[in-house]
C-alpha cells in the first residue's frame, strides 16, 4: 500500500517531468537530454521519479558485477596495503572527474555517471594480464569493453540484462580511445578514464616506492605541473576550458601530448615494472588453465550460463563470460579447488 502511495505521489507532481524540463532549461545545447533518449532495446514504462540515465545509473550501481569490482586488480596484483586501488575505486575515480568535467560544461551528469560507472564491468580477474590471457585462448578474441556491453546487454539478472538506454552503452562500448562515442558525455567518460588511471596509478606507484614524483621529466612537468595533485588538476581545466560552448570534448594541443608523455612514462615505469608486474605471468597462466579447464567440463559453469548456450551462444563466449566475471579472490580459490593436491586425512 505505501509503495502504492508513492507511485501515486510521484504520478501526480510529475517529478520527472519536472526534472528533464529543468535539463532542457538548463544545459548545454549539445548535452544529450533524458526526454530524447533514443530508448531501450526492451520498451517499458519510465519511472515516475527518475529520468532514464539516472534510472540506469541506479541500475548498475545495484548490479553483482559492479560489486565485483572490489576485489578486481587495477595495476597492482594482491597489493600489501589498504590504499591501493582496485577496479571499483578507479571507476568511482573516473564517475568523479567525469562528472565534475560534465557539470562545468552544462552537460548531462546522470548519462556520464551511468557510463562511468558500466565501462569497466567486464574486466577480468588480475587486470589487463587477464584480459590478454583470455584473448590469447579465445578464438573468438576478447576485450574489456565489449564484454562490459554484453554484461549490461545479456549476462546480469542471470541472463536478462540490464535493458540500458542507447546512449549509456554506447558509452561503454566505445571509452576506449580508438573508438570514439556518439555524445559529448561518452567523450568525457573516455578521457576520465585516461586522467584518472595516470592520476591513481602514479599514486599508488608513489606509495609503494616505485616512483618519485621528481622522476617526472621536466618536459612533461613544465606543462602540468611538478606534483600528482597539479597534474589531474591541469587535465581537468584544460578539458573545460576548451570544450566551453563547442559541440565537442577539447584538451589543447600542448597539455594533449603533455598526457601521451607521461601516459608513456607510466607503461615504461610502471605498467612494465617487474615489481608491482612480476606476477602477472602467473595470473595469465591461471586464467588460460581455468578457461581450459571449463572447456573441458563445462557442466561446472553456473545454469543461467549453460541456457545461453542452448540459444546459441557459443561455448567459448560463455566460458569467456564465467572466468571473466571472476573476482582476483575466487579465481585463485578455483583454481587451488581444481589443481592443487590436497592434504590427505589420515585416520
Amino acid at each position: 500500500m505505501a509503495n502504492e502511495n508513492r507511485r501515486q505521489i510521484g504520478q501526480s507532481v510529475k517529478i520527472r517531468e519536472s526534472l528533464e524540463q529543468r535539463e532542457k532549461e538548463y544545459l548545454s545545447k549539445y548535452a544529450t537530454l533524458s526526454m530524447a533518449s533514443k530508448g531501450r532495446e526492451r520498451e517499458e514504462k519510465a519511472c515516475d521519479i527518475r529520468p532514464c540515465f539516472q534510472r540506469d545509473r541506479d541500475r548498475i550501481l545495484y548490479c553483482k558485477s559492479f560489486r565485483r569490482l572490489k576485489d578486481k586488480t587495477q595495476v597492482f596484483l594482491t597489493p600489501d596495503g589498504d590504499h591501493y586501488r582496485t577496479r571499483l575505486t578507479h571507476t568511482l575515480e573516473v564517475a568523479q572527474n567525469a562528472r565534475t568535467i560534465a557539470k562545468a560544461l552544462k552537460l548531462n551528469e546522470d548519462l556520464a555517471e551511468a557510463i562511468a560507472f558500466g565501462h569497466d564491468l567486464g574486466h577480468t580477474p588480475f587486470g589487463h594480464a587477464g584480459e590478454r590471457a583470455l584473448n590469447a585462448v579465445c578464438p573468438y578474441g576478447f576485450k574489456h569493453n565489449e564484454q562490459s556491453l554484453r554484461i549490461v546487454e545479456l549476462l546480469e539478472k542471470e541472463g536478462q540484462g540490464l535493458n540500458l538506454t542507447w546512449e549509456v552503452r554506447d558509452g561503454i562500448l566505445n571509452h576506449e580511445m580508438d573508438t570514439t562515442p556518439h555524445t559529448l558525455e561518452g567523450k568525457v567518460v573516455r578521457l576520465s578514464d585516461k586522467i584518472a588511471y595516470i592520476h591513481h596509478d602514479m599514486d599508488d606507484a608513489l606509495r609503494g616506492g616505485i616512483l618519485k614524483e621528481s622522476d617526472v621529466p621536466e618536459s612533461i612537468c613544465s606543462v602540468i605541473g611538478h606534483t600528482n595533485g597539479e597534474w589531474l588538476d591541469t587535465f581537468i581545466h584544460d578539458i573545460v576550458e576548451n570544450s566551453v560552448g563547442k559541440d565537442d570534448i577539447w584538451m589543447s594541443d600542448e597539455v594533449y601530448k603533455a598526457l601521451h608523455a607521461i601516459r608513456t612514462f607510466m607503461f615504461e615505469n610502471v605498467y612494465t615494472n617487474p615489481v608491482c608486474k612480476g606476477e602477472e605471468g602467473r595470473a595469465m597462466d591461471m586464467v588460460k588453465i581455468l578457461y581450459q579447464h571449463y572447456m573441458d567440463n563445462i557442466d561446472q559453469i553456473p545454469e543461467y550460463l549453460k541456457k545461453l548456450m542452448e540459444k546459441g551462444e557459443p561455448k567459448e563466449k560463455v566460458v569467456c563470460d564465467y572466468v571473466s566475471s571472476m573476482t582476483d579472490r575466487f579465481a585463485i580459490y578455483k583454481f587451488e579447488e581444481y589443481f592443487i593436491p590436497k592434504s590427505w586425512d589420515i585416520l
